[in-house]
């Protein structure tokens, strides 16, 4: 195994983008999986998922949504950049698929074996490009928002869903209602719910049980193991 990094600069439009791509040089063209980053932008947080992926003979490419560099410093902030992006989901469709053919024009990617993860905001993000009736083999939401966006078309993909069940981002209420969409859109779907789990389970750094958030070990160990589980089942 010989992992290796590199800075992908690409555009959408007139707005310059930056992800990290991660890939095993040892090893010949592979499944290709973004990763979306959380509400905050895209960090090392989201890097480092890149080089999980690589490490287990994926490609991964952290994508960025908000614009190279463009990193929220709070909650505040935070939900400000990702507002946009809930108001207008064309808008964030588009820089998906940006993405995606970035993805699709690396040498070291098997371009007809892709997929897509991401994290809260990112989780949306994944399941939105499913929800477009987007050509990929997988998306998988992990601690994401299920706010169906204006139109669910058939989906292609096969979903998969890592949720805590007392993240207060996504009540009980919202995963029945996510769970009849993607029947009703003919999804093969998955759901794993985390019991006493809140919202960013997998970030080592949440730590604020009061507003809804924490990290949990158990769920942390759990979701990887389920995602882990899920692309060798999709590739």
């Amino acid at each position: 195994m010989a992992l290796e990094t590199q800075a992908i600069d690409y555009t959408d439009g007139d707005l310059a983008l930056r992800g990290l791509l991660a890939w095993d040089t040892a090893l010949g063209p592979r499944p290709g999986v973004l990763v979306a980053h959380a509400w905050g932008g895209r960090t090392q947080f989201e890097d480092e998922k890149a080089v999980w992926l690589a490490a287990r003979g994926y490609v991964g490419l952290a994508i960025d949504v908000y614009g190279a560099g463009v990193i929220g410093s709070g909650p505040e902030e935070n939900a400000g950049l990702m507002q946009p992006f809930l108001e207008d989901r064309q808008m964030l469709l588009r820089r998906l698929a940006v993405g995606m053919d970035v993805l699709k024009n690396q040498a070291v990617v098997d371009a007809d074996r892709t997929a897509i993860m991401g994290f809260c905001f990112g989780g949306l993000a994944a399941l939105d490009l499913a929800r477009s009736g987007a050509d990929v083999a997988g998306a998988i939401s992990i601690h994401g928002i299920f706010a169906a966006p204006p139109e669910t078309k058939a989906i292609k993909a096969k979903v998969l869903a890592l949720h805590g069940w007392d993240d207060p981002m996504a009540t009980p209420q919202d995963v029945v209602a996510f769970g009849e969409e993607m029947s009703k859109a003919g999804a093969d779907w998955q759901l794993h719910g985390y019991g006493n789990t809140l919202h960013a389970f997998t970030n080592p750094e949440a730590d604020e049980p009061a507003m809804g958030v924490a990290y949990s070990q158990a769920a942390d160990r759990r979701c990887f193991q389920a995602i882990e589980n899920f692309l060798a089942e999709i590739f």
